[in-house]
């Protein structure tokens, strides 16, 4: 299991509640084929940029009831039905499409405030949609869902830190960086020393702090959509139990987690539903 690339969707899950399964979809088409655009294949980043621009253009016509050009008809004609059978809050869909706009130029975060703000725009929507669906709104669920979506995007992040960093992407806040003494071209060559680790260990404790925040929504979301919900934290979770299990060398290698530990994480599900 992977929480990146909209993994945590839960499209076409036996879990997902049957009547919620076309906007979802058409949320994780809409969402997957921008996060495309912005990082597969090896456009520049100047065309990258223009397509997401068309993207956007495609976005605001069928909010507004208007025809969407034929280059994504598969993704904006079903997101245009659910729009107006929903009434998704279209800024949301328009915040991803910000943070997919800000991966093309792979920017450094100063601190952790940037980089929230980075999920605020990339990760948080998505929950904020899903609880749309659902019909809850209030402050406190919004919150939770936030800390859960912030958690699952860090989680991706420190998963990914072999991989990122040959790439020449960087999400370790440099304020972080900097207090362990952690060149920026140790991640890039996937370096690890004590002091790597040590970072690591830090922003997993961050994350896993957050998901923590967030983990009493679980008990809010009723029905199909609350056991969708406590499997995806658990998830989050037992990849950070991975990366401390390698002593968080997560630059040396990748942590997965696999069908040997859907057993336990549906165990884990089972007790946090038995908590309410």
């Amino acid at each position: 299991m992977s929480v990146d690339h909209y993994e945590n969707f839960p499209v076409a899950s036996v879990l997902c509640p049957p009547a919620l399964r076309p906007p979802i979809t058409a949320i994780y088409h809409f969402a997957r084929t921008a996060d495309d655009i912005a990082d597969e294949g090896d456009a520049s980043t100047e065309s990258r940029l223009a397509d997401l621009d068309h993207y956007r253009r495609d976005l605001m016509a069928v909010a507004t009831g208007q025809a969407h050009s034929a280059r994504w008809a598969r993704v904006f004609a079903p997101l245009a039905e659910q729009i107006r059978r929903h009434a998704l809050p279209v800024p949301l869909l328009a915040d991803l499409l910000d943070a997919f706009a800000q991966d093309t130029r792979n920017p450094l975060y100063p601190d952790r405030a940037a980089l929230l703000d980075y999920c605020r725009r990339s990760a948080d929507p998505i929950g904020r949609l899903l609880l749309h669906l659902y019909g809850i709104s209030d402050a406190q669920a919004l919150r939770r869902s936030d800390a859960i979506c912030s958690a699952l995007q860090l989680i991706n992040f420190w998963q990914d830190l072999s991989v990122d960093g040959p790439r020449g992407r960087h999400y370790v806040p440099e304020s972080d960086r900097a207090a362990h003494g952690v060149p920026l071209a140790d991640l890039a060559a996937c370096r690890d020393s004590p002091a790597a680790r040590g970072l690591v260990r830090e922003l997993c404790a961050w994350a896993r702090d957050l998901m923590h925040e967030g983990a009493p929504l679980t008990r809010q979301v009723p029905g199909r959509a609350g056991w969708e919900l406590r499997l995806v934290v658990q998830g989050g979770l037992r990849i950070l139990e991975k990366i401390a299990a390698m002593d968080h060398a997560a630059l040396l290698r990748r942590p997965t987690v696999g069908a040997a530990d859907a057993p336990l994480l549906l165990w884990r599900a089972l007790l946090a539903g038995a908590a309410r």
